[in-house]
C-alpha cells in the first residue's frame, strides 16, 4: 500500500523526486506519512480537501481486500 500512495501522488505533483512515504505499522491499523514538497502540497490535499479524500478511499478500499485497516496522514 505505501507503493500505491507514492504512486498516486508523484502523478499528482510537480516534484514526483521530493515524495516520501513512511509506513508505521500498529496493532489496530497502519499509518502512512505522505510528504511532499511545499509547492505541491495543495495539489495532493485538493480543494477542500477532495484529493486527499479520494485517496483514503482508494486505499481504505485496498485495505479492506487485504482485512486490514490504514490511515493516511498529509505532513507538512
Amino acid at each position: 500500500m505505501k507503493e500505491l500512495v507514492r504512486l498516486l501522488a508523484q502523478q499528482l505533483v510537480n516534484n514526483p523526486d521530493a515524495v516520501e512515504v513512511k509506513e508505521t505499522r500498529g496493532d489496530a491499523a497502519t499509518l502512512l506519512e505522505l510528504r511532499v514538497a511545499k509547492e505541491d502540497l495543495g495539489r495532493v490535499i485538493g480543494k477542500q480537501g477532495r484529493t486527499a479524500k479520494s485517496i483514503r478511499t482508494i486505499l481504505n478500499a485496498v485495505a479492506a481486500r487485504n482485512n486490514c485497516k490504514v490511515n493516511l496522514e498529509i505532513v507538512e
